[in-house]
């Protein structure tokens, strides 16, 4: 249930962190050039947007880290195994272990140092310079996008002990399209 939960907010977040980003990016592009208009001018003018590049910056930088765990547990980060799959099964298995556990112990590594940042950064008095907003609520995707990714990677680490499965993404696969017609759209796509 609480894995569920879990999966089910990081994909909200990251949608609407991307929506939200395209969305407020739009707007500020159509204010700027409707601005340089005679007619609405007067209309536009007064309002500011100077923030939105900024806003969305942080977005996107939320996005990212909160992505990136995204792609551990669905498995769509590209991976060099050419190597790997040419060992045998329990040294594969091993190597594959040993790699998740790295990537384990360097996000755990990234996000207690992000934490360490952020707890100092607290404590001052520092903003962002157009929002205005407390530069460590900005900074706090890092300890909560690395840790998350942590747990991500021992997550699938314990599925792969378990099962020997590992997450894998199918390119082909679109949600909402029959099975049958995804692989005639492959097939047609291959001619």
């Amino acid at each position: 249930m609480f894995l569920r939960i879990l999966d089910r907010l990081e994909e909200l977040l990251i949608t609407f962190l991307i929506a939200a980003a395209t969305l407020i990016i739009f707007v500020a592009v159509v204010h700027r050039y409707l601005v340089g208009i005679p007619f609405f001018y007067p209309f536009l003018f007064p309002i500011n947007l100077s923030w939105a590049q900024e806003l969305c910056i942080f977005m996107f930088v939320w996005m990212a880290k909160f992505g990136a765990a995204y792609g551990v547990r669905t498995g769509i980060h590209v991976g060099v195994d050419v190597l790997v799959n040419k060992l045998s099964s329990p040294r594969r298995k091993a190597m594959i272990l040993f790699g998740l556990f790295c990537g384990a112990l360097f996000t755990f590594v990234v996000g207690s140092m992000g934490a360490k940042f952020v707890w100092g950064l607290y404590h001052t008095d520092q903003v962002t310079p157009d929002m205005e907003l407390p530069s460590w609520i900005v900074y706090l995707c890092v300890p909560l996008g690395s840790y998350l990714m942590c747990f991500r990677f021992l997550q699938v680490a314990a599925n792969f002990w378990r099962s020997g499965e590992l997450p894998h993404h199918d390119e082909t696969d679109v949600e909402g399209l029959h099975p049958e017609l995804a692989a005639a759209e492959a097939a047609r796509l291959v001619r």
